[in-house]
Parts: C-alpha cells; structure tokens; sequence
C-alpha cells in the first residue's frame, strides 16, 4: 500500500524546483531574522556607548533587506511548489480512478470521489508547504534558544523549561486530532456523494413530490459532521488556552532573568534588547498550534487520496484481436461480487458475432455488470470474457477499444463542440462520418437548429435527455466497434422515435454484435436474442417470441404494457426489426 507519506513525496519530486527554492530562501530568511537581534544589539550598544554605529546599522539593513527578499521569494515558492504539488496529486488521483474504474462503485461513489480529488488533493497538497512554513519557524525557534543561552544561561534555562509542556500538548493535539480529522472529511464526503446522487436524479425527485424526503436523507450524516466538528473546535479550545497560558508564563520567566542579569551587569542594555527578541523568535515555537491543525489536516486528506491511488489498475494485454475478427463475445464462468452479495454467479454465455442480444432481468439481476465485463470496465472475480477467443486481459488498451463500444442511459457529454463530442473516440473522424452518424441517430434534425449547428460549444446547447441520448449513439456510430453495448441507451426515448433510430440502427449495424440492456418490451422484441438474468444467473435464453409465451417473463415488462398491437405486445413479436 501506499503510505500517505510516500504519496505526497512522490508529487513533492514532481516539483522539486519550487520545493528547493522554498526550502533555500526559508534557510537563509531564518539565518537573517536570527542575526538580526545580534546586529540590532551591537548598533544599540554602540550609540549607548557613544561610538560609530555606522558599521552596525547597515549591517541591520543588510539583514532587514535579506530577511523582505527571501520573504518574498518564499511566498513565490510555495505558491508554485503548493499548486504544482496538488495538480501532481489530482492527475494521479484521476488517472488511477479512471483506470481501477473507480468512479461510481460502492466504496468511491462519484460524489465522494470528487470530494477527495478537490478538498482531499489540496489538503494533501499543502502538507509540504506548512511542512516547510512550520520547519523554518521551528528552526527560527531553535536558533532562538541557543542565542538566549549563548547570552546568559539562566535565561536560556528559564525558556527551556517551557519546553516539556509543548511537547505534551502538541502530543495530545495529534494524537486527539489525527481520527476526528479524518472522520470530518470522511462525513463530507458521504454528504457530498448523496447530494451528487440526488441532483442527477432532480426531476424524478421533483416529479415525485419526495424532495423533502431526498432532503432529510442527504443531510442525515449532518448531525454526526456537527459532532465531529464540534470536538475539533474543542481539541483547538483546549489546545489553545493551554499555549495561551504556556506562553506568557514562559515571557514572563525569560524577561524577569534577562532584567536581573541586566542589573547585576551580566549582559549589556543592547544584549537585554536582543534577549526580548530572541524571546520572541523561540517563541514561535510554543504558538504552532495553526501548523498543527493544518498538518493534521493534510495527514487525513492524503489519507483519502491514497485509498483511491492504492486501488488495483488491470495489467494491459499485448495481444491484438484476430484481423477480420467477427465480434463473437464469450463469457465462461464469470462470477462478480459486490461485498458479500453475488452480482453475477458461473455466467456462461455466448453472443455470436452479429447478433443482437438484448439482456432483460429485474433490478439488480446483474445486467449493467454483464454490460461493464464485455469492454473490461469491470473486471470479473472469477472466470473469463473474450472476444474471437480472445480473452479481455490480454488485449492491448487500443485493441480492445477498437473492439468494443458503448452508448450509454446518460451518455457524458465530452468534448467541446456537439462535433467534438460525436467524434470524442475518433478525434480524426470527418465532418462526413460524424453528420453520416448523427443523421442514423436521428440527431441531425435538432443539431442542425442549434445556433452554430455542430460547432456549437456544448455548454450552449440546450439538450434534452432524449437528445443527449441520440449524440451517444452517434458517438458510438462514428466509433464503430465489431462489438457495441448499448446500456439502455434507448430508454429517454419516445416510442415512435425509438423505432426510427432502431431501424437505422440495425441497418448501420446490421454485421455488427450488439449487446442491448433492456427495460421495454420493444427493445427486446426487436433483437435476435434474449438473455434473462435472474439473480446473477442467465434463467433462460432464446427468442423473444418464445420467452413472450411464459408469464413471469412478461411480468419483467409489467410496467411496459401498450395497447394491443403495439410494438413487442403483438402476436408476432419476432417480426420487429432488430436493433
């Protein structure tokens, strides 16, 4: 596993050049601020003295100069050190999600993974930066000390006795704090999950008339993010009075020693001025409680990040698939679980290779895992999925994008432009192939009204669900795969429409495997095949005509029903075009 430690190190070498410079100009800001009390008090001691204080002053005006211009640079430093290292972390949070197939499943649901690629990501970021902000004080503080026991050893004693008590409090601070901060981000990402779930389903919710329903269930976790927030306003509270009463006693105890050894003649009026500022530089030390919280804070975050990154990535194959390959697609004892459940049970199924296979079974009878095993966006537990006697693991990423396609319920709408969506799995296709593809999906038609027409930016382009439908499936089109799967890529479509962008689609597709996940009785009327899923296992496979003569499958289409002689409710429903 990857320890959160290690993840952050790796993203800190990605931008080692910030990460040198700030950690340079800390250095020499702190050497500057250390032998600025020295300079100041040589410069007093020479006016008091009535001696030339030329020398000295400019000394202090070099240092001051010193400690604005590393200041400065430092700033600079770790702005591009602290951004630099969070892109770092959100490209390899991304890619790893993208390439495990994160997103979306049970134990990184989308909200909650947003949540850690924004909030996680920058907290985890910025772990170096108060790393270094925190060390240069502490190193200030360090340098402190020495200079008030080089000056008088009593004072130096006197501050180090308050050094035992931070040591505990910063102690318990961490110890406390390290589970309710990671148990905060943890609750802000479960609010977080379900809220993105809720607004991708508003209109049902609205429909419905259950928002305030939806409303208490996203903002359940709210009373336990209240607790854990308050306990760690009261870990600061205590920590904060506890370094609030350290701190002036500990003053108190130094400036006391540094009068007496002023008045007994032991250091000098300007030494005395170098002992108030030392006191405050090794103070610094006492009053981190801020880089503490930050750094526990960061700690939880990268903690976050890590559990995603540490998810397994799928080895790519080096095979190709055979040349003229027909798109047959095999599936032998494929077992998938989720948790303790069996989504999918010893599945044996083959599609041959230019058939339309429609997939129907209640919910959560397994159909979308099916779907997800035939491009390898999910990897089985058990058993084997190939195509041409190819199995999936050992095809090369391209390979096997270049053998299946997808069109989805809720197609992503990628790209910029309606064209640059169409075409998002073939940058190079033409301007021909992708208006070719939107008109088979009956997409030109509203396209073509948009106000720039293809080259309209998406984020112009008022679409229906129905029309972002149809741009997936043009997608898919241009894509051409020897196998497509077609996720109830139908269903935000009317009737009538479905049988028109079903019939071009069968003649587009007419030597082509389709895999159709289907919910209406039309949809898998008009396929070759049917495959019934029931609790992760295939019941029965055949025609839908055959299947349509048994009662517990026309109760799957229950809430399907059409007048009679509508599409799939005829007597005939073998005679529908396949899709």
């Amino acid at each position: 596993m990857t320890s959160p430690q290690r993840l952050v190190w790796d993203a800190t070498a990605r931008t080692r050049g910030w990460f040198v410079l700030a950690s340079v100009t800390a250095v020499l800001g702190s050497a500057g601020t250390l032998a600025f009390p020295w300079a100041m008090a040589r410069a007093l001691d020479a006016v008091v003295a009535r001696r030339a204080a030329g020398g000295p002053v400019l000394l202090c005006a070099a240092l001051l100069a010193l400690v604005v211009a590393t200041g400065a640079l430092q700033t600079l430093a770790n702005g591009g050190y602290g951004s630099g290292t969070v892109a770092a972390l959100r490209r390899s949070l991304a890619r790893r999600a993208l390439d495990a197939g994160v997103p979306g499943t049970a134990g990184f649901p989308a909200g909650d993974l947003a949540g850690r690629l924004s909030a996680g990501c920058a907290q985890a970021g910025s772990a170096g930066v108060t790393l270094v902000t925190a060390s240069t004080a502490v190193l200030t503080s360090l340098g402190g000390v020495v200079a008030l026991w080089l000056l008088d050893w009593r004072i130096g004693l006197c501050f180090s006795l308050g050094v035992p008590p931070l040591v505990l409090i910063a102690r318990s601070f961490m110890n406390r704090g390290s589970g309710l901060f990671l148990r905060y981000q943890e609750t802000q990402g479960r609010i977080s999950a379900l809220l993105l779930e809720a607004l991708g389903g508003a209109r049902t919710i609205g429909a419905s008339g259950t928002a305030a329903a939806e409303t208490r269930r996203i903002l359940e976790p709210l009373q336990e993010l209240s607790r854990t927030g308050h306990r760690v306003w009261a870990l600061q509270r205590d920590t904060g009075w506890q370094v609030g009463l350290l701190i002036p006693a500990v003053e108190v105890l130094v400036l006391g020693a540094g009068g007496l050894a002023l008045l007994h003649g032991d250091i000098s009026a300007g030494e005395l001025a170098a002992v108030v500022a030392y006191t405050a530089l090794a103070m610094a030390a006492l009053d981190q409680l801020d880089a503490l919280f930050a750094l526990g804070m960061s700690a939880a975050g990268a903690r976050r990040v890590a559990e995603v990154v540490d998810q397994p990535v799928p080895a790519p194959g080096t095979r190709v698939r055979p040349a003229g390959g027909p798109g047959t697609v095999t599936l032998s004892g494929v077992t998938v679980r989720s948790g303790n459940r069996l989504v999918l049970d010893s599945v044996d199924l083959v599609v041959p290779a230019g058939t339309a296979l429609a997939v129907v079974g209640r919910s959560g009878a397994g159909k979308s895992t099916l779907a997800a095993l035939i491009g390898r966006l999910r990897e089985p537990d058990a058993g084997l999925v190939a195509i041409d006697g190819v199995p999936l693991p050992e095809l090369t990423p391209q390979a096997l994008g270049a053998a299946v396609g997808y069109a989805f319920e809720r197609p992503a709408l990628l790209g910029t432009t309606v064209a640059g969506m169409i075409a998002f799995a073939r940058p190079d296709a033409s301007r021909e192939e992708v208006g070719a593809a939107a008109g088979a999906a009956r997409a030109d038609d509203f396209i073509t009204r948009l106000p720039r027409g293809y080259d309209t930016p998406l984020t112009d382009a008022p679409l229906s669900g129905g029309e972002v439908q149809r741009l997936g499936l043009a997608r898919a089109l241009v894509h051409d795969p020897a196998v497509v799967v077609l996720d109830d890529a139908l269903s935000s479509l009317d009737t009538a429409t479905e049988a028109r962008v079903g019939s071009a689609l069968a003649s587009a597709w007419s030597d082509r495997t389709r895999v159709l996940i289907a919910h209406r009785v039309s949809t898998a009327a008009r396929a070759d095949l049917v495959a019934w899923l029931e609790d992760g296992r295939v019941r029965a496979l055949g025609t839908h005509a055959d299947l349509w003569r048994r009662d517990d499958y026309r109760a799957l289409f229950a809430a399907d029903t059409a007048p009679e002689g509508a599409p799939g409710h005829d007597t005939h429903p073998h005679t529908q075009e396949p899709v």
